[in-house]
């Protein structure tokens, strides 16, 4: 299908070694998000072009899946009244709010992994017809960090009213994993939208990073997001059985999202009327297209993770579904009441007989990394979920030396896991020994993962290497150390933007503007037009006290696309450039609290 759309771009050369940024309350925070690489290579260009799209219907509902972006339910419009029950946003921009960076907003998200917007959101997932008496599409894919194996199985069973998803996790390893897991629902928001779920208590959560436990939906009420004030996210305490969230409009008119129990927990997320979240939902949509989440997960928030254990498949059912309230203008209760009778009545949804059958036309391809894990013995083959030696590709060739020969013959993207660990420690290479670090790193071993390091970088000073160390450096608070290391290694690498930002980054930290300057001027027109290194310019500017190299840069306008989500770069150069009694450019604001 035809969509607006900007490319998520090129994965970064440089692996993920810092931890997700918000506060993780169990076991399951991860040391790090390797084996994954940023996606922070996109600009915002969106123009029309053709889009994988796959598409179910029935004679109430028609579904359409973006396999190549995640699979993404894109769009879910209810035939009798024409009506569109998601967000599907009229452009697809890539903007930073995802674990690795790259998100758009609309549809129906697939979250696994570890809290925020998951690893492959803009990534290729494999889809195949199943063998069953009517269409079901299976989408699947190998997620790397947890070494998990991910199932999504859509159907449009004829004369059903609502799109039935069973989903299937599997952990293929003998030790327990920790999972996560959110299917994250965007939908319409307009001045009357209200949210109901069967909970009179939940867990508000706000950019001060604090759950806080109050009533629901409470005085003022808080039922409607948009009349919030700011952004914030409302973690339910089901009470049903069946576990249930709908949002509906003024009329009454929404979406009804069901499960079957292990799908426990329900949430509420909304940008708020500040100007900082209406700039958002602009940055993210286009002008009006305002839009809410209604989420689904494994756990009551989403600061939590749950213990699979080893060679154990967990699955649930979800179902997507129009909702119209016989009484819109009903107070809270009473509406909350009628949408649970509806429910109770209608049962939990049922799970499909399908998940264990073979698939037959494979209709798009993923990546190779199951292939490679399958090759190496970490995965069983599945006519399930098959992941056949014709999917691996450039990528994967590396590591087929490395599991076939021994040894890693050049630069390779990172691969994690106990297997490869092994077969890293017996290698001799240079790249060999560049990846027993990030593997031991992956694992928490920082001083084995900075001794493997140190022993390659005697062997020959390479950028990636160096890079590794300073990012150490960096996230023990010694930036000075990591300045002089990411000098060195931008030196051997100066056409590696990611490698450019991280290095004006480090000199900043470190209280040396007047290098950052130097570098930046002699870095290629195209690297000195990005956004984020003409950002990191204006700042190095104003502290090295050329303040009108800084005003020049605000006054000729600076747009920053990788913008992450309630990063405040910008109001805090407006302000150290102009006082705080300057009103701040609504294009410049991005402020979440």
């Amino acid at each position: 299908m035809k969509l607006v759309i900007a490319d998520a771009g090129p994965v970064s050369p440089l692996p993920i070694l810092r931890p997700p940024a918000v506060p993780i309350t169990d076991f399951g925070h991860p040391p790090s998000l390797l084996p994954y690489g940023a996606r922070d290579s996109y600009k915002r260009d969106p123009v029309e072009r053709e889009v994988p799209a796959i598409t179910l219907e029935n004679e109430h509902l028609r579904a359409v899946f973006l396999p190549g972006l995640g699979g993404r339910l894109w769009s879910l419009v209810d035939l009798s009244t024409g009506r569109e029950l998601l967000h599907r946003n009229p452009v697809i921009q890539p903007a930073n709010l995802a674990l690795r960076d790259a998100w758009f907003a609309g549809g129906v998200e697939w979250n696994l992994g570890t809290t925020g917007h998951w690893a492959l959101t803009c990534d290729p997932l494999h889809a195949a017809w199943v063998d069953a008496p009517y269409p079901v599409l299976r989408l699947y894919e190998y997620e790397r960090m947890r070494g998990l194996v991910v199932q999504i199985d859509a159907a449009l069973p004829p004369g059903s009213r609502a799109l039935v998803v069973s989903v299937a996790v599997r952990n293929p390893r003998p030790e327990s994993v920790p999972v996560y897991w959110w299917s994250n629902i965007a939908v319409p928001q307009t001045p009357g939208t209200r949210v109901l779920a069967p909970a009179a208590l939940a867990d508000h959560f706000g950019y001060a990073h604090r759950l806080t436990t109050v009533p629901y939906p409470g005085d003022p009420d808080v039922s409607r997001p948009g009349t919030w004030g700011a952004a914030a996210d409302y973690f339910f305490h089901v009470t049903s059985e069946t576990p249930w969230i709908a949002a509906v409009d003024a009329e009454g008119h929404g979406l009804l999202h069901t499960s079957t129990p292990r799908l426990r927990g329900r949430k509420l997320f909304g940008w708020g009327t500040s100007p900082g979240g209406d700039h958002w939902q602009r940055w993210l949509s286009g002008p009006r297209s305002p839009y809410l989440e209604i989420q689904a997960g494994l756990a009551r928030t989403q600061l939590q993770h749950l213990a699979l254990p080893g060679h154990t498949t967990w699955t649930w059912t979800e179902a997507y579904r129009p909702l119209a309230l016989p009484e819109p203008d009903a107070p809270y209760d009473r509406a909350r009441a009628a949408v649970d009778a509806l429910v109770q009545a209608s049962g939990q949804p049922a799970t499909g007989p399908w998940t264990e059958r073979p698939v037959t036309d494979v209709i798009h391809r993923g990546s190779g990394w199951g292939a490679l894990e399958r090759r190496a013995g970490g995965l069983p083959a599945s006519a399930a979920t098959p992941f056949p030696d014709d999917t691996l590709g450039a990528e994967q060739a590396p590591w087929l030396a490395l599991l076939e020969e021994g040894r890693l013959p050049g630069e390779a993207e990172c691969v994690v896991g106990a297997r490869w660990l092994a077969l890293l420690r017996e290698a001799a290479d240079p790249h060999s020994r560049y990846h027993l670090g990030l593997n031991l790193w992956s694992t928490g071993d920082r001083a084995a993962a900075l001794d493997a390091w140190g022993k390659a970088l005697a062997e020959r000073r390479d950028p990636l290497v160096l890079r590794a160390v300073a990012e150490a450096h960096r996230i023990d608070g010694d930036d000075a150390t990591a300045a002089a290391l990411l000098l060195e290694a931008h030196a051997l690498a100066p056409a590696v933007r990611p490698l450019t930002v991280e290095t004006l980054a480090a000199l900043l930290a470190a209280g040396r503007p007047a290098d950052a300057l130097t570098l930046i001027d002699r870095l290629t027109p195209g690297d000195r037009a990005h956004g984020r290194i003409r950002l990191l310019e204006a700042r190095a500017a104003l502290a090295a006290g050329e303040r009108d190299r800084t005003g020049r840069i605000l006054r000729e306008g600076l747009v920053v696309p990788d913008l992450r989500e309630g990063e405040d770069a910008l109001d805090e150069l407006w302000f150290a450039y102009h006082g705080e009694e300057r009103d701040l450019p609504a294009e410049y604001d991005f402020r979440m609290s």
